[in-house]
């Protein structure tokens, strides 16, 4: 009740609702806010403050930005979606808002297209040597626990595909990348309402910013062979994966083509089974299923794997 009462008070203002309405649309800096409101920086730091003491809005910073969303869950989330739904469609002050934000989510979007295009070539260099990557990614979904998943994690994002492809399959996505240029692309793949309950954040695959067991699915998409470090991703990974919980290793089967190394910084030419198989059950992952998608010259394999549920869960089962 005490935390109910606390939302009420701090949303009672007109700036804060509006603050809000705009970061159910995704992500926004304080400087996007300030933007969009008209209004001088120091004001919208004092609503932005009010509204995290309060719950209804979370606060993470990436080097000298702070970006500031909704929570996924929770009374705080709760009360605000409840108020969000009674704000008119034909509110004139809101359809400013939104025209103003959309202006500067475009001037985002040319920013990532601009750095995606100048890179896009070896991301579709890569592409065109292996299996159709539309077969990669239903594979992917194909092997996805039956269960609804309620809390995901992207390990390497990247441009934030993954999060879009599996958004109707989950409750809240995480996604991780150490590129601030990489955030920005898949900030502006995820700016449509619809992927609100993605995250994104600036972090190292080799020490997730994450506590132990807090999420059911833990996604690794062609990110792996990147790594001089592999089996210790992997032991991240298993630590972040709730008992119970499913952990999916996409990347390429061994290859010899010695050119990815010079020309896309690759540290591995693929991995066989039997080795991720090895870091899997070394850090207490059970290895469901091995799938192997045939490309030519390249083959991509998918691992299943799965950390074992507690002796009680299994006996309730």
């Amino acid at each position: 009740m005490d935390q109910l009462l606390t939302g009420l008070r701090a949303v009672a203002e007109p700036t804060r609702l509006r603050i809000l309405a705009l970061c159910w649309r995704g992500e926004l800096t304080a400087g996007e806010l300030t933007r969009t409101l008209g209004q001088s920086q120091p004001r919208v730091s004092r609503h932005l403050k009010l509204l995290c003491e309060a719950g209804l809005l979370e606060r993470f910073q990436e080097g000298t930005w702070a970006f500031f969303h909704l929570p996924p869950r929770g009374v705080g989330a709760d009360l605000v979606r409840a108020l969000l739904a009674q704000i008119p469609e034909d509110d004139a002050t809101m359809a400013r808002d939104v025209q103003r934000l959309e202006m500067i989510k475009q001037e985002r979007a040319e920013r990532a297209n601009s750095y995606f295009g100048e890179n896009a070539a070896r991301w579709d260099r890569i592409r065109a040597l292996h299996v159709d990557e539309v077969e990669v990614e239903q594979a992917l979904v194909d092997l996805l626990p039956q269960e609804r998943v309620k809390s995901l994690l992207d390990i390497g994002t990247g441009t934030g595909r993954v999060l879009q492809l599996l958004d109707r399959h989950v409750d809240h996505g995480l996604g991780l990348d150490l590129s601030r240029e990489m955030l920005s692309v898949a900030r502006a793949n995820l700016a449509d309402p619809r992927y609100a309950h993605c995250t994104l954040r600036q972090a190292d695959m080799y020490q997730l910013p994450v506590e132990e067991g807090a999420f059911d699915l833990i996604v690794l998409h062609m990110v792996l062979h990147f790594s001089d470090r592999p089996a210790n991703v992997i032991a991240e990974a298993a630590r972040a994966l709730a008992p119970g919980g499913h952990f999916m290793i996409v990347d390429f089967a061994p290859h010899s083509m010695e050119e990815l190394r010079d020309e896309h910084a690759h540290r591995r030419l693929g991995f066989a089974r039997d080795e991720v198989e090895a870091w899997c059950l070394e850090h207490g992952l059970d290895v469901i299923e091995v799938r192997d998608l045939d490309g030519d010259p390249l083959t991509v394999s998918i691992w299943k794997t799965r950390s074992p549920q507690p002796p009680a869960a299994q006996n309730a089962a």
